[in-house]
């Protein structure tokens, strides 16, 4: 039996597929249709995509959700496991479709500082292995377009996420608490960070990733909790940033914590006028509160740049501000050329850090 948690709020789909997959029995196909669903975007599509989903959840062969093509309007609706297939009961597949979270009326409540809804993600996974999520098209989700939550073996693959850049915390995918999960050939335009990176993320990998706008791929926030689990084993390659507020960038609170970043792997970017293409920031602490030791807890070490290249709308390509506490250390940069706009020299600056480096470095190395 499996415990499978995935999250929509009020979506427009179009031919989406969801399917759980058994390769040892038939497949059996159950259309939202069949169950009263109805596709011209106003009718309430939620109550019959439940039903499909606990016919699909309670049968033991192969079973596929079939979306038809047209619109459908879903309120706030969990799909629930556990499921009856009792021989590959974690495998799901998402495939293709579009999910319209509506922000915009959200987004303008939170700017006039009304008491405005809670808000919500468009879709998340919580505690399901072997998914797949393969053509999805994310449209200005109120919050986090694709949360993945204590999940094992993700593939997310050929998605789009669009959202302005305006748009407050609308990350594009946000992972934590999970392991092995791949992000690939993926396109980020959104108000927050292309896809940010949470405590006990391990194994994580991503190419051929198009970020901007946006605030760039993040580690963190970390150290918000004490008690909290490493980022590990993180790489990012072949990638593209264009016009984010960051590039690459690790992020933690200025206060303790048992938390740590370590083997991470960047390789391969192109910087495309980006605010702050390299960034290391431990002194994270808005209004400067709830940093009563003004040091992070959270140690770095172990992380290598390489072939990083392009330009910065700032002149500091290159700022590592790491903890007095727990200097960041194994950093390694090689073959980085960063420039400031209309080909000005870039400057760095490094705090509590020490590393190599090898091949030519722009701008000026800093490292101890």
């Amino acid at each position: 039996m499996s415990k499978v948690l995935i999250t929509f709020w009020c979506c427009v789909f179009f031919s989406l597929r969801f399917i759980f997959l058994n390769s040892n029995a038939s497949s059996i196909t159950y259309n939202v249709l069949n169950f009263g669903a109805k596709s011209n975007g106003k009718s309430d599509a939620t109550q019959p995509f439940l039903k499909a989903w606990v016919a699909a959840c309670r049968s033991l062969n192969t079973a596929t959700i079939y979306v038809p093509r047209g619109k459908y309007w879903i309120k706030s609706v969990t799909f629930r496991g556990p499921c009856k297939n009792k021989i590959i009961v974690n495998r799901i597949s998402v495939i293709g479709g579009t999910l319209d979270g509506n922000g915009a009326g959200f987004w303008d409540c939170r700017k006039l500082g009304k008491n405005c809804p809670v808000g919500a993600r468009s879709i998340t996974f919580n505690w399901a292995n072997d998914v797949v999520i393969s053509g999805l098209t994310s449209l200005n989700s109120q919050l986090m377009h694709l949360v993945i939550n204590s999940c094992k073996n993700v593939m997310v693959k050929n998605v789009r996420i669009i959202a302005p850049d305006f748009s407050p915390n609308t990350d594009g995918i946000h992972v934590q608490s999970s392991i092995g999960v791949t992000i690939s050939g993926t396109s980020i335009q959104t108000g927050d960070d292309c896809i940010s990176i949470g405590p006990a993320t391990r194994n994580l990998w991503m190419d051929k990733i198009q970020c901007g706008p946006g605030h760039g791929v993040s580690i963190g926030s970390l150290a918000r909790d004490y008690n909290e689990d490493g980022v590990q084993n993180v790489t990012l390659i072949n990638s593209v940033f264009t016009g984010s507020d960051n590039g690459l960038r690790i992020k933690s609170w200025a206060r303790a914590s048992t938390g740590f970043v370590t083997n991470i792997n960047y390789q391969n970017i192109m910087m495309k006028n980006v605010d702050n293409p390299i960034i290391i920031d431990q002194n994270y602490c808005p209004n400067n509160q709830g940093c009563p030791s003004q040091a992070s807890g959270i140690k770095i070490n172990q992380v290598t740049y390489q072939n990083i290249f392009g330009t910065s709308t700032t002149q500091v390509a290159m700022n590592f501000e790491c903890s007095s506490s727990n200097p960041c250390s194994g950093i390694k940069l090689q073959d980085i050329k960063l420039t400031y706009l209309n080909n000005k020299k870039a400057q760095s600056i490094c705090k509590n850090i020490r590393g190599n480096t090898g091949g030519v470095i722009l701008p000026d190395n800093c490292l101890l």
